[in-house]
């Protein structure tokens, strides 16, 4: 099918229909970080073979399975985080949250190399339980990875990483998990665009016994409001 437009419309009388070679990589890439948000932001800690430490936010970024627990994120670019990944194959996915918002922004910027991200953001590097790079002491959460895959598309790289361990500040947690409210996690939306958490719902799954011959309509869950 052939795009209906061949830069971004204004406005759209009918429907955008688009493929990435029809527009530039600048207006595509602004497509679909307006489409798919909001996304979560994982401050990935790394370590290079020399032991510099780096501190990069990724917001291409997400939980992927469950046995085992996976993460993924994507880098734009051979970055210092994969450069280290491919040197050290381990990371701490640091959990942004609102309270440190500004200190990720500014750790997001292209220092140098030998350059030693904590520092200059005035951030705590601690030990972590089973991986070589540090955590961000300031983070509420974290993620310990081991790098299983890293898959190279022209300039995409994403890498997979096996969560060896969690850890999990005791100010976020509520009667009996982590509360999403407590977390206040960033989220990332199109450009500078950022967003905390709004109204949240609960929705119970359907039951296939509950749905066989009858409406759906009638059976549907409804979302709640919390």
């Amino acid at each position: 099918m052939a795009g209906s437009h061949d830069a971004p419309p204004r406005t759209l009388e009918g429907p955008l229909e688009v493929s990435p070679e029809d527009w530039s990589t600048k207006d595509f890439y602004h497509l679909m970080t307006a489409l798919v948000i909001p996304r979560p932001i994982g401050w990935m800690s790394t370590v290079s073979a020399s032991g510099v430490r780096n501190l990069a936010p990724y917001s291409y970024f997400n939980l992927m399975g469950s046995d085992p627990f996976y993460v993924a994120f994507g880098s734009t670019g051979v970055k210092d985080t994969v450069t280290n990944l491919r040197e050290v194959p381990e990371f701490v996915a640091n959990i942004v949250t609102m309270h440190v918002l500004e200190q990720m922004n500014f750790t997001s910027g292209n220092f140098p190399r030998d350059e030693d991200e904590y520092q200059w953001a005035g951030l705590t590097p601690v030990a972590s339980a089973k991986v070589r790079p540090p955590r961000v002491g300031e983070a509420k959460a974290h993620l310990e990875c081991e790098v299983v895959q890293i898959v190279s598309d022209r300039n995409t790289h994403i890498v997979l990483g096996r969560v060896v361990h969690a850890h999990v500040e005791p100010s976020v947690w509520k009667d009996g998990r982590v509360d999403p409210r407590l977390l206040d996690p960033v989220c990332r939306l199109a450009g500078s665009g950022y967003a905390s958490l709004g109204d949240l719902f609960s929705v119970d799954r359907p039951e296939w016994k509950n749905v066989q011959g009858r409406d759906a309509r009638e059976v549907m869950p409804r979302a709640v409001k919390k």
